[in-house]
C-alpha cells in the first residue's frame, strides 16, 4: 500500500526512493516521517495482538499459564524478526520499481521482467488478488484500531462502556470527513506523536519486566517451537492471532518511494522494533504476575486514573494515524489500478500544489466510510473484529512473496534455485499464517474474503471487458494511414485551428475523427492523433513524456506517456510538446473525444451478468475531460453506440 497523501515536505528529494541521496537533516526528517506514516498500523498492534493471542492459547474461559504466555511472546517476537525484519526490511526494500514499492509496483516490475504471455497474465492475476485484498485491509484497519483504543475507556471507568461504539463511529465519520481537505498539515504532526507513542510503549514495559525478569526467556525461539509442538490445533489457532502483531508490515515496502530505504530501515531497527518488543515483553510480565490482567493487558500497564485516561487519548490519536495511513493508501492503490487498466476512471482531486501524491478520491472515501461504520456496528468489539483482520493481510503477503520470487529470479538475475531457496522459507511461513487465519472464516474472516472477492470480480471484469471492447472497436475502425492518405489526396473543406483526437489505438482512425468528417464534412488545418500511454514504471522523466511523429503535412501523432503513479495532465504535457517544436495555441485548439454508449451483445466473450457489470462500471467512470485535466471549454464530445 502507498500512503501518498501523508507525505511531508522533505520527501520530495526522495524520488529515487533511496535515503543515501539525502543530507543528514533530510535523513532525520525522513526517518521522523516514516515513523509517523509507515509504522502507524504495526505500531498500534500492541493494543490487541498479545491479548488475542494469549486468549486463543488459553481458551476464552481459562486463565493463561506461564508456558502459554512465554510461548505466545516468543512467537510474536520471532514473527517480528523473521516476517518484518528479514523479509521486508532486509530483502523486499531492495526490490524497488524505479524507487517505488507496493504490491502493484511489484506487479508492474515482475510483469515487465516476464514479458508477454501466460507468465504476464499470471502476474497480473496475482496483482489483482493482492490489490483486492488490500481494500479489505483498508476497511478493517480503521474499525479495529479506533475501536480497540476507545475500549480503553472501560479501564478508566465502566460508566463509559455504553459509549464505546457510538464514540468510535463519531471519530471515524470525522476522520473520513476531513479527507477532502488533504493531510499535508496533519501529516506534520504524525511523526512526533508516533515518537511519543513508541517512547511510552517502551517506558511502560520496563517496570513489569524488572519485576518478572523470567519473561526474557521468550527471546529464545525454542519456546515458540515448543509451544507449537505441544498445543496442536490450539497452537495453530493461536498463530492466526499472533499474526496481528505484524499487520502493517506491507507499509514498509509500500512507502519506499516516499521516505527511502535507509530511513525506513533505521526507524525500524533503532526505534520501532525495540519499542514493540519491550511492550510485548512488558504485557507478558504483567500477565505472568497477574493472569487476570489478560482482559486488558495493554492499558493495565499504566496506573489507574488520570495516566490511564491520557493513554486512551494517546492511543486514539495513534489509531487515527494508523487509519489515516491505510485510507490514503487506498487512494493511491486506486489511482495505480486505474492507470494500469484494472479499474474505471474515478474523480481524483489533488489536495496539494506541491506534491502530486497528495490526492483525494471522493467515491473511494464514501465507500470506505460506509463499509467501516457497518463493520463497527456489526462486530461492536475489537476482539470480534480481530478474527476478521488477518486473512486479507496474510493473503497480500503470500502474493508479495510469489512476485518477489519472480523479481529476484528475472530482475536480479539469480538462478531460480537460489531465488527459491531465499523466498521459500518466507512463503512457507506466510502460507502457515494464512492457513491459521482461514480457520477464523466463520468468526468474521468472511468479511475480507467477501470484500476481496468483490474487488477481484470488479477488476477482472473491467480488464477483460476493456480488452474485448478494444478488440471489437479495432475490427470496426478504418486504418489511420489509409484515411490520412485519402484526405491528403482529396482534402475536404479546411477550417482554421488545431483538432486533437484522443484515441487508445493510434493505428486506427479515431471514432471522433470519422464522425466529425461524416457530420461536419470539414477538416482542421492541423490534426493531431493523441494517445496516452501508461508505463510499467511509477514515474516518467519529463524528457520522455512526449513523442512526436509527423505522418503528413496536416496530420501528426503525439504520444504522451505517464507513470502508473502519476495523474495524467494533458495540457502540461502538451506544453512540453511545444518546446519540442509542435506549434499550437490552446485557445484555438479543440479536443475531440468519443463517448461510447455500450449495449450487451447477443454473443459476447463474457457471461451476460459480466457484460452488464462492465457496462455499469463504464457508466460510472469519471469523464475523460476531468480525468485528463483538459479544459472543458475546449472539448467536443461525439457519441457512439457499441455492442459488447
Amino acid at each position: 500500500m502507498t500512503n501518498d497523501a501523508a507525505i511531508t515536505a522533505p520527501e520530495t528529494a526522495a524520488v529515487n526512493g533511496h535515503g543515501e541521496a539525502h543530507t543528514t537533516a533530510g535523513f532525520g526528517a525522513l526517518t521522523l516521517g516514516s515513523i509517523g506514516v509507515v509504522y502507524g498500523d504495526i505500531g498500534t498492534s500492541p493494543l490487541y495482538a498479545f491479548r488475542e493471542a494469549v486468549t486463543a492459547a488459553s481458551g476464552h474461559d481459562g486463565l493463561p499459564t506461564a508456558a502459554a504466555v512465554l510461548g505466545v511472546l516468543s512467537l510474536i517476537l520471532w514473527a517480528l524478526i523473521i516476517v518484518v525484519t528479514l523479509k521486508y526490511v532486509v530483502i523486499l526494500l531492495r526490490a524497488d520499481n524505479n524507487g517505488e514499492g507496493g504490491t502493484l509496483a511489484l506487479m508492474a516490475l515482475a510483469q515487465r521482467a516476464v514479458g508477454t504471455g501466460a507468465g504476464s497474465t499470471t502476474i497480473v492475476l496475482l496483482g489483482i488478488i493482492s490489490g483486492a485484498l488490500f481494500y479489505g485491509d483498508a476497511v478493517i484497519t480503521p474499525a479495529l484500531s479506533v475501536l480497540s483504543a476507545i475500549e480503553g475507556m472501560k479501564d478508566v471507568t465502566l460508566k463509559f462502556e455504553s459509549y464505546i461504539v457510538p464514540l468510535t463511529v463519531v471519530i471515524l465519520v470525522a476522520l473520513f470527513a476531513v479527507q477532502s481537505r488533504g493531510t499535508a498539515r496533519v501529516a506534520a504532526f504524525f511523526g512526533p506523536i508516533m515518537c511519543v507513542w513508541f517512547a511510552v510503549l517502551a517506558l511502560a514495559a520496563i517496570h513489569p519486566i524488572i519485576e518478572q525478569p523470567q519473561v526474557l526467556y521468550a527471546l529464545n525461539p525454542l519456546y515458540a517451537v515448543s509451544f507449537m509442538l505441544h498445543h496442536g490445533l490450539i497452537g495453530f489457532v493461536t498463530l492466526g492471532a499472533v499474526f496481528l502483531a505484524v499487520t502493517g508490515a506491507e507499509a514498509l515496502y509500500a512507502d519506499l518511494g516516499h521516505f527511502g530505504k535507509r530511513p525506513i530501515q533505521f526507524a525500524w531497527l533503532s526505534i520501532v522494533l525495540p519499542s514493540l518488543a519491550l511492550n510485548y515483553l512488558g504485557q507478558g510480565a504483567l500477565v505472568l504476575s497477574d493472569p487476570g490482567a489478560i482482559v486488558s493487558p495493554f492499558f493495565q500497564l499504566f496506573p489507574q486514573g488520570f495516566v490511564r485516561g491520557c493513554m486512551v487519548v494517546l492511543a486514539t490519536m495513534a489509531t487515527v494515524i494508523a487509519s489515516q495511513a491505510v485510507i490514503t493508501g487506498a487512494y493511491s492503490l486506486t489511482r495505480q489500478a486505474i492507470q494500469l487498466g484494472l479499474l474505471p476512471r474515478f474523480e481524483i482531486r489533488h489536495t496539494s500544489e506541491a506534491h502530486s501524491g497528495q490526492i483525494f478520491i471522493p467515491r473511494i472515501n464514501q465507500l470506505l466510510l460506509v463499509a467501516v461504520v457497518l463493520l463497527v456496528l456489526m462486530f461492536r468489539s475489537s476482539s470480534a473484529l480481530a478474527s476478521a483482520y488477518g486473512i486479507s493481510v496474510t493473503g497480500t503477503m503470500v502474493v508479495t512473496a510469489m512476485m518477489g520470487f519472480v523479481v529476484i529470479w528475472k530482475v536480479w538475475r539469480w538462478s531460480p534455485f537460489a531465488a527459491a531457496a531465499l523466498i521459500a522459507p518466507f512463503l512457507f511461513l506466510d502460507l502457515t499464517f494464512l492457513s491459521a487465519n482461514l480457520l477464523k472464516v466463520f468468526e468474521g474472516g468472511w468479511v475480507p474474503l467477501a470484500l476481496g472477492a468483490l474487488m477481484i470480480i470488479l477488476m477482472y471484469t473491467w480488464r477483460r471487458g476493456s480488452r474485448l471492447l478494444f478488440e471489437k472497436s479495432r475490427k470496426l475502425e478504418f486504418p489511420l494511414a489509409d484515411l490520412v492518405a485519402m484526405l491528403e489526396k482529396r482534402p475536404p473543406q479546411r477550417v482554421p485551428g488545431t483538432a486533437v483526437f484522443l484515441t487508445s489505438d493510434p493505428i486506427s482512425a479515431p471514432t471522433a475523427l470519422m464522425h466529425s468528417l461524416k457530420h461536419y464534412k470539414v477538416l482542421h488545418e492541423k490534426n493531431v492523433i493523441l494517445t496516452i500511454e501508461t508505463a510499467q514504471t511509477p514515474r516518467i522523466d519529463p524528457s520522455e513524456r512526449v513523442r512526436l511523429e509527423q505522418i503528413s503535412p496536416t496530420f501528426s501523432k503525439v504520444t504522451l506517456k505517464f507513470g502508473f503513479m502519476e495523474s495524467p495532465n494533458v495540457p502540461k504535457a502538451l506544453a512540453i510538446a511545444r518546446k519540442l517544436g509542435w506549434q499550437f495555441d490552446i485557445m484555438s485548439t479543440s479536443f475531440f473525444l468519443s463517448r461510447r454508449a455500450l449495449k450487451p451483445a447477443v454473443h459476447s466473450g463474457m457471461p451476460r451478468w459480466q457484460d452488464r457489470l462492465f457496462i455499469s462500471l463504464s457508466r460510472s467512470a469519471n469523464d475523460a475531460t476531468d480525468y485528463f485535466q483538459i479544459p472543458s471549454g475546449r472539448v467536443v464530445e461525439v457519441g457512439t453506440q457499441v455492442t459488447i
